[in-house]
């Protein structure tokens, strides 16, 4: 009896098991059911080169520091632990158009003290602008700066020429304008 028992605990386990999988997968009309984070942007062909395994930063730098990096698909303004920086076309007027959600997947670049130019970065189109929450975002060229929350390695431009939360994203290259492929 206690051996039926054992066997019908790990049945259920198994079962419980592929039941939390599948309640990962496609939702009944199609989409999926990851959270709402991961649905706003579309997947991106290019693949980590650099070594540095992290999350991108989401406090705030006491003095950040904006400067070039190499990638994959050039030369563009990374931030602190070499990750990549990216604008957002909705922005206008130097002004933040992304929060909430979108926030959470491209966390601003917020720093507490006036910005640095690092190697490659001209300070004078370094500056800062307010955000509704009342943190202070890194720009560049008037341009609200970005992580993005697929960048886990130093390098890694993910958020390259994706859509999403309402408009295209970019990394940014040394003259403040959206880096090409």
């Amino acid at each position: 009896m206690g051996k039926l028992l054992h066997t019908g605990v790990l049945a259920l386990g198994a079962f419980a098991v592929g039941v939390l999988v599948a309640g990962c997968g496609a939702a009944d009309d199609g989409s999926t059911t990851e959270p709402m984070v991961a649905n706003q942007v579309k997947a991106s062909p290019t693949s980590p080169t650099p070594s540095t395994s992290s999350s991108p930063p989401t406090s705030p730098a006491a003095r950040a520091e904006v400067r070039l990096g190499k990638t994959k698909i050039g030369e563009v303004l990374v931030g602190e632990e070499d990750h990549t920086l990216y604008l957002f076309e909705k922005d206008k007027d130097g002004k933040s158009s992304c929060s909430g959600p979108c926030a959470q997947a491209w966390p601003p670049y917020v720093t507490e003290g006036k910005p640095k130019a690092g190697k490659g970065v001209k300070e004078k189109l370094l500056g800062t602008t307010k955000r509704d929450d009342g943190t202070t975002q890194v720009t560049y060229n008037r341009h609200p700066l970005y992580y993005f929350i697929k960048d886990t390695m130093a390098g890694e431009t993910n958020g390259q020429d994706i859509e999403g939360f309402g408009a295209d994203w970019y990394a940014v290259d040394a003259d403040g304008k959206k880096a090409h492929d």
